[in-house]
């Protein structure tokens, strides 16, 4: 790393000045404002006293199940086997072993188990067993221990999709959103979410367990791993030891960390019960809410909606307004107390005069079923779209079918899809992302890219980002196996490639920009100047500085783009307008639009344009030869003695120098010259 920020530092003009140049990635959210729900909404119908039935859920009965019921054929079951152990699944026992050698395999980069592991799922594959289906469709996908065949690949995930496997109705769905296939998309997605959607808290928004971005750009992401050690982290010691001592605080965090399995920490509802109810006992009045939630949705419990009651009733007495959604959530499905809508709506509407999500949600809700109320769709909309504003998911999804079925507003089924996908990525087979952070955590890197891959298949951007720079940063340490054992390097660049330009479809800059690079430099594959400035405009279109910037240097030289200097210092003032941070390499690169501008056949430009080509060949020599570490030593030391002696003669020369003007005769006792 210190060679590398040597080098760094030793080319930075030049490459700043006179090279494309990459930046972050940035990842894409999908931001739905009112002038597009306003548009959407311009073909109103179906308004007001409309009481059909639509088909949509009013209040989805959230229930705490484990990922493997939920999402049947899951990993769980082999990475928490404390949860489920795979040897008491009875006949999907022998399914759980293979996955497991496939993941071993992966772990050591072992291509013969993985060969024998492979071949093993085949033939469950091939007896009709859909998990067994789902993981060959995902073998092929990537080219593991069989041929890369995305033909094949479709086929066994449609099977598989067909027998109840929800992975593989992920990555059906995924692959129709990429083709515009929307229509058959929006269907899987649907389905998708309302599993997702059912594991969602009652009384207020989830939080967003999104997948660790382990890298920031070229680096690793030290900062954000270092919030993901779980219960290894010192934060979380310290914060464990405060809670032991009696801080209620200290208690209600741990008992957070353990309900949704945050900061790499492994869910464990019973562990977080126990830490809220000794919250509640030091006067901690958050816990009393989730131990509200606990047993209202039975997670790590019997379900009990009336301690859920009791515990929510003392929970909004401590002015917790998203109490006040459990309280009308109860209300509304007469749990725990008798069936009353208009006091579940008085609830609904204190949650949401104190600003909860929740509360415009509940009241969206019931005016678009009429629930209690007159229903109305407008109304619905207006509480909806404050939900959403807010980011509840639950929101998203109740959208979604707005647009998906045209109930009362225009007809959107890509922005349905949209909208579904984000709440579906939040279902169950997210726990993949954990697994694979410990994993990367631990330094099992074969394991981790083997789990961001799977991931990466079902359409997770974040994913497709890791398991590419693990495959660029890790080379043949990657464990990356192949049709016919371990990757070779073409075969990571290829894959590394297909990964980068999946994260870029999906918004991910820094991607675009990498497969820019690989199409302008020819990396893993052939060198294409018009594709690479596809790639940049891509990335540019996002407000990427670096991107403009590498759009203006290939005008400037007319590579992949038309010779066009006046367009090369738009896009060079058009970075610096977005990032300062470009103010240097931009000045540079004006310096050099100057030059050919008045000096167009001079010998300035010509070395200009021989730049790049010698920098790749002093930045070979530099870290062959200069950084070597044993180089690095000698040469080192061999500076330092040049520099002492150079000290030493110099001064040894001023002294002479000294003596000859102020000296020239021996002096006496006063300063006066004695004669020879």
């Amino acid at each position: 790393m210190r060679n590398r920020r040597i080098r760094r530092l030793s080319f930075a003009l030049l490459l700043l000045a006179l090279l494309p140049i990459s930046t972050l990635g940035r990842q894409l959210v999908l931001v739905l404002s009112q002038d597009d729900l306003a548009e959407a909404a311009g073909d109103s119908t179906n308004l007001g006293d409309d009481t059909s039935d639509t088909g949509f859920d009013d209040f989805i009965d959230s229930e705490a199940k484990p990922d493997y019921v939920l999402d049947p054929g899951s990993w769980s079951p082999i990475f928490e086997p404390a949860v489920a152990p795979h040897d008491n699944l009875g006949d999907e026992g022998s399914y759980y072993k293979t996955v497991s050698k496939i993941v071993k395999a992966s772990s050591r980069g072992d291509e013969r188990a993985m060969e024998e592991a492979a071949s093993e799922i085949e033939a469950a594959a091939s007896a009709g067993h859909p998990h067994a289906q789902s993981i060959l469709g995902f073998l092929y996908g990537m080219g593991i221990g069989r041929e890369r065949n995305k033909a094949k690949s479709f086929l066994y995930h449609h099977f598989a999709a067909e027998g109840g496997n929800m992975q593989s109705k992920m990555a059906l769905a995924y692959t129709y959103s990429r083709q515009e296939m929307h229509d058959k998309a929006v269907k899987l997605y649907a389905e998708l979410a309302e599993v997702a959607i059912n594991s969602f808290l009652i009384s207020k928004d989830s939080p967003v367990i999104e997948p660790v971005r382990i890298h920031s750009g070229a680096e690793e992401n030290k900062e954000a791993l270092r919030k993901s050690r779980g219960e290894e982290d010192e934060d979380f010691q310290i914060l464990e030891y405060q809670a032991q001592k009696g801080n209620a605080g200290a208690m209600y965090k741990i008992g957070i960390f353990y309900y949704f399995g945050l900061r790499g920490v492994r869910r464990d509802h019973t562990k977080a019960l126990s830490w809220f109810l000794k919250a509640v006992e030091k006067g901690e009045a958050r816990s009393m809410e989730l131990l509200g939630e606990i047993y209202a949705r039975g997670a790590g419990i019997q379900r009990n909606f009336t301690k859920a009651l009791e515990w929510l009733t003392l929970a909004s007495k401590q002015q917790l307004f998203s109490a006040y959604n459990g309280l009308g959530y109860l209300h509304v499905k007469g749990y725990g107390v008798e069936k009353n809508n208009t006091k579940a709506k008085e609830y609904f509407e204190k949650a949401a005069e104190n600003g909860e999500a929740g509360g415009f949600y509940n009241l969206g809700v019931m005016f678009l079923k009429g629930i209690g109320v007159k229903r109305d769709v407008k109304l619905a909309f207006k509480y909806l779209s404050a939900a959403f504003d807010a980011g509840q998911p639950k929101a998203f999804y109740q959208l979604a079918k707005m647009f998906q079925t045209g109930v009362g507003y225009k007809k959107n089924v890509p922005l349905a899809t949209a909208l579904y996908k984000l709440v579906a990525e939040r279902g169950p087979w997210s726990s993949l992302s954990r697994w694979a952070l410990e994993s990367y955590l631990r330094g099992d890197v074969g394991k981790a890219f083997l789990l961001y891959s799977r991931m990466a298949e079902l359409g997770y951007e974040i994913a497709q980002s890791n398991a590419a720079w693990i495959l660029d940063k890790y080379g043949e340490r990657s464990m990356c196996l192949g049709e016919s054992g371990v990757c070779s390097d073409e075969e990571r660049h290829q894959r590394a490639h297909a990964l980068w330009w999946q994260a870029s479809e999906q918004g991910n800059e820094h991607a675009a920009l990498l497969i820019g690079d690989a199409y302008y430099y020819g990396r893993g594959t052939e060198r294409d100047y018009e594709r690479a400035a596809e790639a940049y405009m891509h990335a540019k279109s996002q407000s990427n500085a670096q991107a403009m910037f590498n759009l203006g240097y290939m005008h400037e030289h007319g590579q992949g783009l038309p010779f066009d200097l006046h367009l090369a210092k738009r896009y060079y003032d058009q970075a610096l307008e977005i990032d300062n941070a470009a103010k240097l390499p931009v000045t540079l690169a004006l310096a050099s639009l100057w030059i050919r501008k008045n000096h167009a056949n001079s010998f300035l430009v010509h070395i200009i344009d021989s730049l790049p080509e010698f920098y790749p060949k002093v930045e070979a020599w530099v870290e062959d030869v200069i950084m070597e570490e044993g180089n690095a030593t000698i040469l080192t030391l061999f500076v330092c003695l040049l520099t002492v002696l150079y000290l030493r003669e110099r001064q040894r020369r001023h002294v002479a120098a000294a003596g000859e003007v102020a000296f020239p005769h021996q002096l006496g006792e006063q300063g006066v010259p004695v004669a020879n």
